[in-house]
């Protein structure tokens, strides 16, 4: 077959061509020119035929292309399934994810422990100078719904228990800005009312002054759970403690 020339012809044609040699017709087949329905001259019955019917030819010229097909491969993991272990939940990733767990207890992120603390911290400020300036103001309270400048200036403690109430607002806004001004107050406290009370010869409300003072100060400064939870209790102990001795008089 390989020195075996070849004519060819369309269907349509009434002229065949060639002659070709296999090497020109495998071009010609490459290139898209011979179909399995183009006629070949066959010198053996001297008729044309299509190239389909010449099994030979046809497998020579245009062999049948194999499928690729792609065999299914088992996937072994080295994971085994427990049927007995316990489904996680939504909150169990989120308590995993602030080292809540037992096994997440070492990598909790120390941020989220801090803005707790700080969180803690905020509010017991709050508590505190809303239980002060209940002290402070509810004793004089005609004074205050006169309106008289003379009566108000004339009962000082009144006026730190609006600068209590001021605060407490800004501080309830989530303005954390202002703890410069809350550590102010409570120094002003810490001498202002400190000394009042000892010039009285009143021991009780000065300690209590002293501790209250002390633990609104500090409460702006901690930012570890333990701290801020000791001094959030002198300070909100110590100012409601003062309020109450206050309002007994």
């Amino acid at each position: 077959m390989a020195t075996q020339e070849f004519y060819i012809r369309n269907e349509t044609d009434s002229e065949g061509r060639g002659p070709y040699s296999l090497e020109q017709v495998t071009s010609l087949c490459e290139a898209g020119q011979i179909t399995p329905a183009t006629l070949v001259y066959d010198a053996a019955t001297e008729q044309w035929v299509a190239l389909s019917a010449n099994a030979e030819l046809m497998a020579t010229l245009l062999p049948e292309k194999k499928k690729l097909v792609l065999k299914a491969k088992e996937i072994k993991t080295l994971n085994q399934t427990d049927k007995n272990a316990k489904a996680i939940t939504v909150d169990d990733m989120l308590a995993a994810a602030e080292g809540l767990t037992d096994d997440t207890t070492d990598k909790r992120d120390p941020a989220i422990a801090m803005m707790r603390a700080a969180r803690v911290g905020l509010w017991s400020c709050l508590g505190a100078l809303l239980a002060s300036a209940a002290g402070a103001m509810l004793p004089h309270t005609d004074a205050l719904l006169s309106m008289e400048p003379a009566k108000i200036f004339a009962q000082p403690i009144m006026l730190l228990g609006l600068l209590d109430v001021f605060l407490a607002v800004m501080l309830g806004l989530g303005m954390v800005s202002l703890y410069p001004f809350i550590r102010f107050r409570a120094a002003l406290g810490f001498g202002f009312l400190g000394f009042m009370f000892v010039a009285q010869g009143q021991p009780l409300p000065a300690l209590l002054v002293v501790i209250g003072s002390t633990g609104l100060y500090l409460c702006t400064l901690f930012v570890s759970m333990l701290p801020v939870v000791i001094v959030a209790g002198a300070a909100v102990g110590g100012m409601g403690a003062l309020s109450g001795y206050l309002l007994s008089r």
